[in-house]
């Protein structure tokens, strides 16, 4: 086992000392070291492999989430700083592997789903191509910078992943001009692309394309919302730190311009009238008057708007949204005994998920809301101390996932919110 740093014994002792529910309590201290002590791979070459949990491949947006509790350590631990900047290292090396994949091999193994049709290589777990999964990357390495006050790791390597990441962004908005296409034959449909791998027919509307959502499972339209809700937002985390750190004005300018597209792409197309809730967001659109009220429990998603940086969360648009995908509005939002929630359609029908409901807690603003989530969280964990991916609405001890790394920090963020440490 593990040697605990004292930094984060000391963020649970903090925790301990301010949360007075002491199932909370003592499921936090489970919860936030479940990434360290489970899914940290450190490698020669000082960087760090994140396992999902059950899964023993490296997503890019999984491991930026669940080593995010730990940045609060990082101001003051260099052990500690030194582990996220190694994540970051390594999903650098993850990106110039293959810009277009979402999970990655620690070794050059060939495991994973090398008979998709699509260029695999060894190194590659899945080459599902999702937003967010490169937003992430931009992500971790600005927190990082502006925790810690470290550049190290926005190194050359870094600067080169960052114009490939702002590239493909610029030519994914025009996507039939894109060498990407994805087929898994004897599949789900959601597993797949339709029109030979190029997605359902999109049109130009500023905002950059997406095959896969968060929940790797295919867009049914390519304009993904909460993905360029969230790329909009991490293009000016790059701006911002390729003028402070590199000097470099020509990247920074490419970045904002494209922001401002995303942005301009998302306020035009990407809001919908609905007939009960007003003008909200929808959670994707084809720029051809086509789109899809929904919401899935995987971030980034609209309830997470206020969490990547998009909007307030007291902004009235987001507040719409927010009423409509927390209710019957959204197919996913399931009502049981035990708990109502997001639910995704990448697990079965009446399975709520317990990121949705850490993300429900961390963007409310009623501490009654988020004190009923808080105890929700804790009555559905069908008695294990960790989250899981999804569970049924009426009987948590049905779920699926028992070693799920991203939801147990999620739910350590949403604790340490509480505590007015995040």
């Amino acid at each position: 086992m593990k040697q605990i740093p004292q930094s984060l014994r000391q963020i649970i002792a903090r925790v301990q000392d301010t949360i007075p529910q002491q199932k909370i309590a003592d499921m936090f201290s489970k919860c936030f070291l479940n990434t360290f002590e489970t899914t940290l791979r450190p490698q020669s070459d000082r960087s760090v492999f994140v396992i999902t949990g059950d899964i023993p491949a490296m997503w890019l947006r999984d491991s930026s989430a669940q080593v995010r509790p730990y940045l609060l350590a990082a101001e003051h631990d260099s052990y500690m700083a030194d582990l996220l900047v190694g994540v970051s290292r390594k999903q650098v090396q993850c990106v110039l592997l293959d810009v277009y994949a979402n999970a990655f091999n620690e070794t050059a193994s060939g495991q994973g789903y090398q008979s998709d049709v699509t260029p695999m290589q060894a190194g590659v777990w899945e080459r599902k191509y999702e937003v967010d999964s490169l937003a992430s990357v931009l992500e971790l390495a600005y927190l990082i910078w502006q925790r810690t006050k470290r550049t190290d790791h926005l190194d050359q390597n870094f600067l080169q992943a960052a114009w490939q990441i702002l590239n493909v962004w610029k030519l994914e908005q025009r996507h039939e001009n894109s060498p990407y296409a994805f087929q898994r034959f004897d599949s789900p449909d959601s597993d797949t692309l339709p029109n030979a791998g190029r997605g359902s027919r999109v049109g130009f509307t500023g905002m950059t394309w997406s095959g896969f959502r968060p929940s790797d499972d295919a867009c049914r339209y390519g304009y993904l919302i909460p993905s360029n809700m969230f790329a909009s937002v991490t293009l000016g985390y790059l701006a911002s730190m390729a003028r402070a750190v590199w000097q470099n004005d020509v990247l920074a300018t490419q970045a904002e311009q494209l922001a401002l597209e995303i942005r301009a792409g998302i306020e035009q197309f990407g809001l919908v009238e609905h007939p009960n809730h007003g003008q909200i967001y929808a959670y994707e659109v084809d720029g051809l008057g086509q789109y899809h009220i929904m919401d899935d429990a995987n971030v980034p998603s609209l309830l997470s708007a206020p969490y990547l940086g998009f909007c307030s969360a007291a902004e009235p648009i987001y507040q719409r949204t927010r009423a409509a995908i927390l209710s019957s509005t959204n197919p996913y939002f399931f009502v049981g005994k035990a708990a109502q929630g997001i639910g995704s359609p990448h697990t079965p029908t009446d399975y709520i998920w317990h990121i949705a409901l850490c993300m429900q807690g961390i963007t409310s603003q009623d501490p009654d809301e988020q004190n009923m989530l808080l105890e929700m969280l804790a009555t559905t964990n069908a008695g294990t101390g960790l989250m899981h991916e999804g569970f049924h609405k009426d009987n948590p001890n049905l779920y699926t996932r028992s070693w799920f790394a991203w939801a147990n920090s999620l739910f350590a963020q949403f604790v340490m919110q509480q505590c007015q440490m995040f």
